[in-house]
């Protein structure tokens, strides 16, 4: 079973794009466990055909007894037989968001969720790394494998270095590695050799390149996929193809982040100059 986290900024296509490689893995039979750590509950939503019923701190919050929570309750099948559950979050202004997570994982693994028969558990994690509750699949090796999201922008690429300091610290003691990066196209300039500059300077891959497709939109619009919406969509080949590269990938490295000034003068000598 391989445990794999994906982070990213948020607004970055990072949900969309997990949704979309789980769902090109489970058509190849795949046997995966989805679980969305955003307190919006929406990292499930293509796979389910809408929003999850209940998630793991709303049930808490209904019962009395959190113990007599049942696993059914909060895990829900979608398209290919994908399993997916949902941490939730806390009520607006009240807790934090990040201890969902940890509550929503550590009451899994007493249930059983994670059983012989998964091939894949992803974690789609809000954000960059900035709290302790979205660190935890890194910080206690939950997730064995880290890919990040990331666009050409600045803010993404500044997001996906303050993530990649998170797998450099937890390293050793969790045991993590960066797989790569998928940059979800945004279409701004010179975006390929950016990406793929940054990703080589932190010591890993740009895995995938995604062009930017307003099929994607219309697919988000009627609740689906790509991969169930239009499947035979150079848009779903793409997804396919991305997970291919994750399936076989074995290149997993301890990142080596920038700092701030060489993140600056990577956009300098790339857009400005190039």
């Amino acid at each position: 079973m391989r445990q794999i986290a994906i982070y990213g900024k948020g607004g970055i296509g990072k949900s969309t794009t997990v949704q979309n490689l789980a769902a090109a893995l489970a058509m190849k039979g795949r046997q995966l466990l989805l679980i969305g750590c955003d307190p919006k509950a929406d990292c499930t939503r293509l796979i389910l055909g809408g929003k999850a019923k209940n998630t793991v701190l709303d049930e808490m919050r209904g019962m009395q007894d959190p113990a007599k929570i049942k696993l059914k309750d909060i895990l829900h099948e979608g398209i290919f037989g994908i399993q997916c559950v949902e941490a939730g979050g806390p009520e607006p202004g009240v807790g934090c968001a990040g201890r969902g997570i940890i509550t929503a994982i550590n009451l899994l693994e007493k249930m059983g969720a994670y059983h012989d028969k998964l091939d894949y558990v992803f974690y789609d994690v809000l954000g960059d790394v900035v709290c302790g509750g979205f660190a935890m699949p890194i910080r206690e090796g939950k997730a064995k494998e880290i890919y990040i999201v990331a666009s050409g922008e600045m803010m993404s690429l500044y997001a996906a270095n303050n993530i990649a300091k998170g797998i450099e610290k937890f390293a050793v003691s969790g045991g993590v590695r960066v797989g790569g990066i998928i940059c979800n196209s945004r279409n701004v300039d010179e975006e390929y050799e950016l990406v793929d500059t940054f990703a080589r300077e932190l010591g890993t891959q740009m895995i995938a390149f995604i062009p930017r497709d307003n099929v994607v939109q219309y697919a988000e619009i009627d609740r689906q996929t790509v991969i169930t919406f239009e499947p035979d969509s150079a848009q779903a080949e793409n997804y396919r193809q991305l997970a291919e590269k994750v399936e076989n990938n074995r290149n997993f490295t301890i990142p080596t982040p920038l700092e701030n000034d060489r993140l600056e003068e990577l956009f300098h000598s790339i857009i400005v100059k190039g």
